[in-house]
């Protein structure tokens, strides 16, 4: 697998490199924005639903615009570009947040650069990396990423043992963030044949095959279940997990996935797409149940949280490079911004049920919801999704 990984174009390698970075800047703030809202600002689960609702649902839409322009002007890199710069701006301002509303503006920024970027960025990635080897590609992307991951909860760490404050850490977010853009600009865009005929949009999803259609329809549902991650972070915080071993916890998350995707995106390739995600999507409502139930066992936090990230690392490349599958070449800018916008919209009434059934019935009741969703939508996946076998891409790896 080294040789395959290692063969990979150029343009994977460089895409998983900004990814690091990004994530470097990201993931050093992710684990501190609920410690700060509840420790400085003093907001509880519903203004962190609210935040992450809204700036996430937000994200989605332009995920649908800019791949919808991606595949219009035939051009990625400007929106990929232009999305990793406008996040690298908007991180470092939180230090100068004095209330939650503020937080949800520069939440809201740095999730408008993510909504610029991501499907054009996907889109790119499914071109560069031959159609054999397009869960490796994904799953490298994944890993690269979720590094990224490991290295800014540490970072974050570190940072609070050596008792820095937390508006001072968020200005530390802007040297990796840079590093993201100019990694970016250098990414030569792969050449893409010129349309012959353009479609129309079409709000009905018009041009995509049914498969498609239902595979969006079933992460619909399982993103409902998917409320926002800092939730977990909340509820390891409210178990008593010292703040400082809050980012190492997201951490260990982010180093599973890091570890894992690649080899299990690569299974995707031989296995089949679906096999494996109805697989991590059963893993994840697993770990929902299991972290509801969990009262005050401090212990059983960490090995529910590596459990969580081997779904991760099961589900995040795999799911992409699915999309690559059923969708049409001429639409994957907007086959990617469709699959984003589902993924993310859902997470405003996701975020929004999930802090108002935590603040209202207790947090036995939102995990279970989650894990029922996501039990749910991995049954409908197997025996709905891929009831043609001429419609999924199960046939990839068979």
């Amino acid at each position: 697998m080294l040789k395959m990984i290692f063969e990979l174009p150029r343009a994977v390698w460089l895409l998983g490199l900004v990814s690091l970075f990004n994530d470097s800047a990201s993931e050093l703030l992710y684990p501190l924005v609920p410690l700060y809202l509840s420790s400085v600002l003093m907001a509880g689960p519903r203004a962190l639903g609210i935040i992450e609702g809204i700036a996430e649902a937000t994200s989605s839409l332009l995920k649908l615009f800019s791949g919808v322009l991606t595949d219009r002007t035939r051009s990625a890199k400007p929106w990929v570009v232009g999305g990793y710069a406008l996040a690298a701006l908007s991180r470092p301002l939180m230090a100068l947040a004095g209330s939650w509303p503020a937080v949800a503006t520069l939440r809201f920024a740095d999730r408008v650069g993510k909504g610029l970027r991501s499907s054009p960025r996907d889109a790119l990635l499914a071109q560069a990396a031959p159609p054999e080897q397009r869960g490796l590609a994904f799953g490298l992307h994944r890993s690269m990423d979720n590094a990224g991951a490991v290295i800014g909860p540490l970072l974050a760490a570190w940072l609070l043992v050596e008792h820095v404050p937390l508006k001072e850490i968020f200005l530390w977010a802007v040297i990796p963030g840079l590093i993201a853009v100019g990694l970016a600009l250098s990414v030569k865009e792969p050449h893409r044949e010129p349309i012959v005929r353009k479609r129309s949009f079409s709000w009905t999803l018009q041009g995509f095959p049914p498969a498609y259609k239902r595979y969006l329809l079933t992460l619909a549902l399982f993103t409902l279940g998917n409320s926002s991650n800092m939730f977990l972070l909340l509820r390891a915080k409210e178990m008593g997990l010292p703040e400082a071993q809050v980012p190492l916890l997201w951490a260990l998350v982010s180093t599973t996935a890091m570890l894992f995707s690649t080899p299990l995106s690569a299974l995707s390739d031989k296995v089949g797409r679906t096999r494996l995600i109805v697989g991590g999507w059963a893993v994840y409502g697993l770990f929902y149940l299991f972290l509801g139930l969990n009262g005050n066992q401090l212990w059983l936090l960490w090995p529910l949280f590596a459990f969580y990230g081997l779904f991760m690392a099961a589900t995040e490349g795999a799911e992409k490079a699915l999309v690559a599958d059923i969708a049409p070449k001429e639409l994957l800018g907007t086959a990617y911004g469709w699959f984003n916008l589902t993924a993310g919209v859902m997470l405003l009434p996701a975020s929004l049920l999930f802090g108002w059934l935590w603040q209202s019935f207790g947090p036995v009741t939102a995990f279970g919801f989650s894990a029922g969703c996501a039990l749910l939508a991995s049954l409908l996946l197997h025996y709905w999704v891929c009831a043609d076998p001429k419609a999924v891409a199960d046939a990839v790896g068979s």
